[in-house]
């Protein structure tokens, strides 16, 4: 496989490995919703690195569908490198505005992609998929970066997409850029998309056969006389004696063999004049009620222009530059998820994603979840303003829906400061119990922590298949004396067939003791890293 190269490459290919798991803060003012959750829809505010780090204990491998919409890097967005990589090439790059005239921009977009990408691929399922606006600026670097982290064998199409309704004349070079792609990738080959409907209403019966509504179809084929001679005979009408000749570039579509079997069984409809016998194809035999879906998306998922004027329906005015519609985004989502998938957008803009879940839970009663992470200021008073405004309706809106109100709820966090255990322990930066629990479990077995079983009052907070795993830990108290390991604890300890670990800054108990009680001490913050290893 061809691989490409790029300034940094060697400096970021692991960097999504040492960036530090910072806490979620909620932010109940900012939400809609009852009880702010993490298993709520989620709006993110904050870096979409640092954020997709610290989704990864609760969201691990269980993210169904992926969109993502990152700058097109045309040297027009005036983004700026701000990964803080230790390297002075990458030091020399932050802060500053990447333009057309920059003439590593290529190489700093995808310094900024690639540890990205490494983390949204853990968070996909195992049968998840990926898409990826983009435009002929990145395109061909995104194919490649997307071949080495996704494996070229999960790649499964690039879609074409029109976004501009009306040609642009402005161009010296006289071409309007008309269209841009949707780069889609699965976590694994066995992860095909779902297909459009198979149009229905061809199918009829006006023949009253007992075999039920049919359509017409055709039975030429491809192949040439050279190519493929036994697709090449005369096809003999019995009731006529008429005889039927292929065209000499295609052929029948079937062997002799299987015309003849299709005869017999009433299968073939002959002409009364002119023309070719073509085959009765049943609704009954249909394997699948999906059928092929078109690389190249059809008009009526719309423009632009239609992204811009559904915003402007929403806030009154223009709030966004060159927003997608959600009509586009609902397409890739249903092509891609479930019912009850969760969908991850983490360059989330104006919020379309999420106002196209809402609309498809709307439609078909489902119960699927979306997250949403965006940096910018405005995360807030147009991201998550949107998604408000669409929840409650939205009242002089033309489409019904949006009038009513699609419903639903999310929750708002705001990222906070990174979970460094050694700080935590001096009483610095406290965490509550659930986000260290969460951080702890995750780190030390690779495992997603069941939140609904997280016990404070126990210090029980998950188990494997080998392990119950404790952690004692309270924000409020002094950390050496109230959380050490003592014998009382480990005496109280829920009888288990299982080993018991218990996480913890300190330990007041002798090895015997643990051994005969079969209870482990794994030291905060040494040995973190203890099941994983």
């Amino acid at each position: 496989m061809a691989k490409i190269d790029f300034l940094g490459k060697s400096i970021i290919s692991n960097y999504h490995t040492t960036v530090e798991h910072h806490q979620l803060i909620p932010q109940p003012k900012k939400s809609v919703t009852g009880k702010i959750s993490l298993h709520d829809n989620l709006i993110i505010h904050g870096d979409n690195l640092k954020a997709l780090k610290a989704l990864l204990p609760t969201y691990s491998g269980r993210v169904k569908c992926i969109y993502i919409d990152p700058p097109y890097n045309t040297g027009n967005e005036k983004w700026a490198y701000n990964d803080n990589v230790n390297s002075p090439r990458m030091q020399e790059w932050l802060g500053k505005v990447v333009d057309r005239e920059d003439l590593t921009r290529h190489d700093k977009w995808l310094c900024m992609m690639t540890p990205r990408l490494k983390l949204l691929r853990d968070l996909l399922s195992e049968d998840g998929v990926i898409f990826i606006s983009i435009d002929d600026n990145e395109q061909h670097h995104l194919r490649m970066i997307m071949d080495e982290i996704f494996g070229e064998e999960n790649f499964i199409v690039n879609l074409i997409w029109k976004s501009r309704q009306i040609t642009d004349s402005r161009n010296k070079d006289k071409v309007s850029i008309d269209h841009e792609y949707i780069l889609c990738y699965a976590k694994t080959t066995e992860t095909p998309l779902r297909g459009k409907y198979s149009d229905k209403s061809k199918y009829l019966n006006p023949d009253d056969d007992s075999r039920g509504p049919w359509m017409s179809n055709s039975i030429l084929g491809l192949a040439t006389a050279e190519g493929r001679p036994n697709l090449h005979y005369n096809i003999v009408d019995p009731r006529s004696g008429r005889v039927y000749s292929p065209p000499p570039n295609t052929g029948w579509r079937y062997s002799k063999d299987v015309i003849k079997k299709k005869i017999d069984e009433g299968r073939i409809i002959f002409p009364i004049k002119g023309d070719r016998p073509r085959e009765k194809k049943f609704l009954g035999d249909l394997s699948d009620e999906f059928t092929g879906f078109s690389s190249i998306l059809r008009l009526d998922v719309g423009y632009t222009l239609n992204g811009t004027r559904e915003l402007r329906e929403i806030f009154g005015k223009e709030v966004f530059e060159f927003p997608k519609p959600s009509s586009l985004i609902r397409v890739l989502l249903e092509q891609a998820s479930e019912v009850d998938s969760i969908i991850l957008d983490s360059f989330a803009g104006s919020g379309t994603t999420a106002q196209a879940v809402l609309e498809l839970n709307k439609d078909d009663g489902g119960n699927r979840k979306f997250i949403l992470v965006e940096m910018e200021d405005y995360s807030d008073s147009i991201t998550a303003e949107r998604v408000r405004r669409v929840i409650k309706g939205i009242p002089n809106a033309k489409d019904e829906k949006l009038r009513s109100g699609l419903g639903g709820t999310f929750s708002y966090f705001d990222l906070g400061e990174p979970l460094e255990l050694a700080e935590i322990l001096s009483g610095k930066n406290l965490p509550s119990f659930a986000d260290l629990a969460r951080y702890i479990f995750f780190t030390a077995t690779g495992e997603q922590i069941v939140e609904d079983k997280i016990d404070e009052k126990s210090r029980f907070i998950g188990e494997t298949a080998n392990q119950v795993i404790y952690l004692l830990y309270q924000p409020d108290l002094d950390y050496l004396k109230s959380t050490a390991l003592t014998l009382d604890f480990v005496e109280h300890l829920s009888p288990s067939s299982k080993h018991r670990l218990v996480f913890a800054p300190v330990n007041f108990v002798d090895q015997d003791n643990l051994d005969e009680a079969k209870v482990g001490f794994a030291q905060l913050p040494f040995e973190i890293y203890r099941l994983a290893q």
